[in-house]
């Protein structure tokens, strides 16, 4: 797995120099804090008295250490495709005839999302599951984001990331493999699916979306729950959605403001942990406070607020026309309550060739952070019928 020049896969440790880390403790000590709308919540945003606190976690009680050792455990590795670095976990199973799975994040997400889920995915049997259902993993940071580091050029839209994904499991010596992914990593997967045909056996997704049809007739036939979820996502996407027009029109004057101040960062990945998981007060309900700063710091250590958030501006500034037809690999679906964007099957089913559709009655938009012994169950029955 080793490869010459431009193919060459590359064994990576994460090692921070210590100065990053006491200039981030630094800035975070200088923070100049704006004022705090009474009786606001989270209703305008981030509230200060929340970020504080959070903020002085992060400084005084959060141990980047640690985290950068339990990172550390799993194989990770940087190759170079299509002239932009990748990084990537690659874990292999010990079970004969393990499946390989490619798993993709995406904003503001990142591998952490997937730690809890690496061991009972590729070892079962030592996770009291059966070891035919063991995968060898593959867990890329999306070129741009995180350890991939930023972008040297524009134009990495969904299309070039799945085919730098299918040229990422070919170096490795997979030709037959699944694909799972959730927010852009549903669409990576999607597109994944496409460019590769006949190499990826079926794509597991935790993020699918139906919009609302334009054809009558065809709304008429939705049932009442349907129109609920569809009304829930148009409702909310207004009061939603600002971060993604911004992200998908300025993200270059965006990313002065996260690259150069911490707590900028954090509020800006803190607020959607709030907003898109299972939780009622404080993301901490939903996704354990250290998992949470570990996330944002692959943000912040990397500089890649504005090269992942570039991601959005090629998304509204497309240079491909659409794809005429959706791919028709087997489609998995897992539908987690909390998550705003829930599809409505009978929608999906016109678009997908969907197999299988798991409703959970609990669990968001981080759904391997937030239920992973959900997560883990689903995508080992996906994934059954192609072994």
């Amino acid at each position: 797995m080793s490869g010459h020049g431009e193919e060459a896969i590359r064994p990576f440790v994460l090692r921070i120099p210590q100065r990053d880390l006491d200039d981030l403790t630094a800035r975070l000590a200088a923070t100049r804090w704006p004022d705090d709308p009474a009786g606001a919540g989270w209703a305008q945003g981030v509230p200060v008295a929340y970020l504080k606190e959070l903020a002085e976690y992060w400084r005084t009680g959060y141990d980047w250490r640690e985290q950068e050792a339990h990172l550390n455990r799993f194989p990770q590795f940087t190759t170079t495709i299509d002239n932009a670095g990748v990084h990537f976990l690659h874990v292999r199973s010990p079970a004969t005839g393990a499946l390989p799975l490619l798993i993709t994040h995406g904003w503001p997400g990142s591998i952490v999302e997937f730690l809890d889920v690496i061991g009972p995915l590729t070892d079962p049997e030592s996770h009291g599951g059966d070891p035919a259902d063991a995968f060898h993993l593959v867990l890329p940071s999306i070129p741009g984001y995180g350890l991939s580091g930023p972008t040297r050029e524009g134009g990495w839209d969904v299309h070039r990331v799945a085919r730098a994904w299918a040229e990422l499991m070919r170096r490795l010596g997979y030709h037959r493999y699944g694909a799972q992914g959730g927010d852009w990593g549903h669409a990576i997967t999607l597109e994944l699916a496409a460019v590769d045909i006949g190499r990826v056996v079926g794509i597991h997704l935790n993020t699918l979306l139906t919009p609302p049809p334009a054809d009558p007739a065809e709304a008429a036939e939705l049932d009442d729950g349907d129109r609920e979820r569809l009304d829930r996502l148009m409702s909310a996407e207004p009061e939603m959605s600002g971060y993604a027009k911004i992200q998908g029109t300025r993200p270059q004057t965006l990313a002065y403001a996260l690259t150069d101040s911490p707590v900028g960062q954090l509020a800006w990945i803190a607020e959607k942990f709030k907003e898109w998981t299972d939780c009622s007060d404080v993301p901490e309900e939903a996704v354990a406070r250290d998992r949470l700063l570990t996330n944002v710091m692959l943000y912040w250590l990397t500089a890649t607020a504005g090269s992942s958030a570039r991601h959005y501006w090629e998304a509204a500034h497309p240079t491909r026309p659409p794809r005429p037809e959706p791919p028709t690999t087997p489609t998995g679906v897992a539908v987690f309550a909390a998550d705003l964007a829930r599809p409505v099957r009978r929608l999906a089913e016109r678009d997908h060739n969907i197999v299988h559709w798991t409703e959970f009655d609990r669990g968001g938009h981080f759904a391997a952070m937030e239920e992973p012994d959900l997560f883990i169950d689903d995508v080992r029955a996906f994934f059954r019928r192609f072994r």
